[in-house]
């Protein structure tokens, strides 16, 4: 069993039967192993329901815990500048095995990951995919099914999971690639990267298209965090170190972990720029219907049926988060009817309160919105905590001139409407005038039609 997996794993420098360790860890390595860098050594660690808290190092002698009869999900890390472990493995191991029986097999390639030249762990990707192909064979041959593979890739790992699935012509069950390394990769050609068609079903989660990750679509569907450039909650200066560089990269793993912990579903709405959607002119599912708008992370495979057979079947889907974990955002319309003479340019800060006196203010900045005399405008707005029943709005308006004079905003109708629970009854104010920089609060009414 296992005897081709051996014969590779001889070819890249694994672990030797014998060498295993007693409760096996993610190879640690420190910046010395950086400077002088790694050669590739390629280690795998198999968590189940049995040994959730000591993986098994997978050897000569055989597996006692693993079940390819069983889901298998393979999670692959990228390139390691510094070499410490990834700070997630433990998190996640859990939650899946919480969330289901299943195989879980950490493929720790941090000798050859580890090296301060980028390049020289990027060289390294296609070799570990055929190591990994070699497992997947005999896992396959011991009677294991395709369908039942699923590869989790971060960075560089989501192109090795693409380019194993381009070994098996795209009848892997699933890959999902966390922000999906950029540099060297982008618009290089579909065999020399992640794309649809390497698997069943391809989902993407992007956190940093403007840096370290890959900007266009990769998948059947692309989730896009805060339009996938500055996460909230992340430095935004150098000043802060290494935290600085890896802190939106690695905010799309922490985005999937938290669609584990199912505190909450964190909703995506397809558009075709981030701009519009902040504008708020992509809020509808109804492409999705009977289904809601689909949720990133481990559930997204919910919507595979609609997404794979789309022509071209490329979803790119966008949403905002809060700064802190579990990052859900609640969001709501909020429509303007004016009745001012004149146009008027400005921001709205809206607060919520509910009956036990919690409040929660709008975290999305909008652009500076424009209300033209004697219509509608709607604004899109997300709070970090979900009121059932709001007792209170207050609305504060600002054009961010802090000299001249202070101006007022009429409005004939205010209607707050939420998205993510668009069963709730619709809220509104009517003959509400607004004066600049002062905060104005008042009891919510049913909405009526005029």
């Amino acid at each position: 069993m296992l005897k081709l997996y051996f014969f590779f794993i001889s070819l890249v420098g694994g672990v030797r039967a014998g060498a295993e360790e007693a409760c096996p860890a993610f190879t640690g390595l420190g910046i010395s192993s950086a400077l002088i860098g790694t050669d590739l050594r390629v280690k795998l660690m198999l968590y189940t329901r049995q040994n959730q808290d000591c993986a098994e190092t997978l050897t000569s002698t055989g597996s006692k815990y693993l079940n390819v009869t069983k889901k298998t999900i393979l999670i692959v890390h990228g390139y390691r500048p510094t070499g410490s472990p990834p700070v997630w493995i433990q998190e996640t191991v859990q939650l899946l095995l919480s969330a289901e029986d299943i195989n879980i097999i950490i493929v720790d390639w941090n000798r050859g990951a580890t090296t301060l030249l980028y390049h020289r762990a990027s060289s390294n990707t296609k070799k570990v995919a055929e190591f990994l192909k070699t497992v997947i064979d005999q896992m396959v041959a011991d009677g294991a099914s395709l369908d039942s593979v699923y590869m989790i890739g971060i960075s560089l790992g989501a192109h090795i999971a693409g380019f194993v699935g381009q070994m098996y012509d795209g009848k892997l069950g699933r890959i999902t690639g966390l922000d999906p390394a950029g540099p060297l990769f982008n618009g290089k050609p579909l065999e020399e990267r992640l794309d649809p068609t390497d698997a069943q079903f391809v989902d993407v989660i992007h956190s940093d298209i403007d840096a370290l990750g890959y900007r266009e679509a990769l998948g059947h569907i692309d989730f896009y965090a805060n339009g996938g450039t500055d996460q909230p909650g992340c430095p935004q200066t150098i000043f802060s170190g290494n935290e600085y560089f890896k802190c939106d990269h690695q905010r799309s793993v922490f985005l999937y972990l938290a669609s584990l912990r199912k505190s909450c579903n964190i909703t995506a709405y397809p558009c075709d720029t981030y701009r519009d959607y902040r504008n708020g002119k992509c809020a509808s599912c109804e492409a999705f219907q009977p289904m809601p708008c689909p949720v990133l992370g481990y559930y997204a495979d919910k919507w595979k049926s609609y997404l794979t057979l789309k022509n071209p079947p490329v979803t790119k889907v966008f949403f905002d988060t809060s700064e802190e974990k579990p990052f859900c955002l609640y969001h709501y319309f909020v429509d303007i009817i004016t009745w001012n003479k004149d146009i008027r340019r400005g921001f709205l800060i809206i607060k919520l309160t509910d009956q036990a006196g919690n409040t929660a203010q709008s975290t999305v900045n909008h652009e500076v919105a424009t209300f033209q005399p004697y219509s509608q405008a709607s604004l899109l707005a997300g709070f970090d905590q979900d009121f059932e029943n709001i007792a209170r709005i207050s609305l504060a308006f600002s054009t961010g001139n802090v000299v001249g004079p202070k101006h007022k905003l009429r409005i004939l109708q205010m209607k707050l409407r939420s998205i993510t629970n668009p069963e709730r009854p619709q809220l509104c104010r009517y003959d509400l005038v607004l004066l600049e920089n002062t905060e104005t609060t008042f009891k919510p009414v049913p909405c009526q039609n005029i």
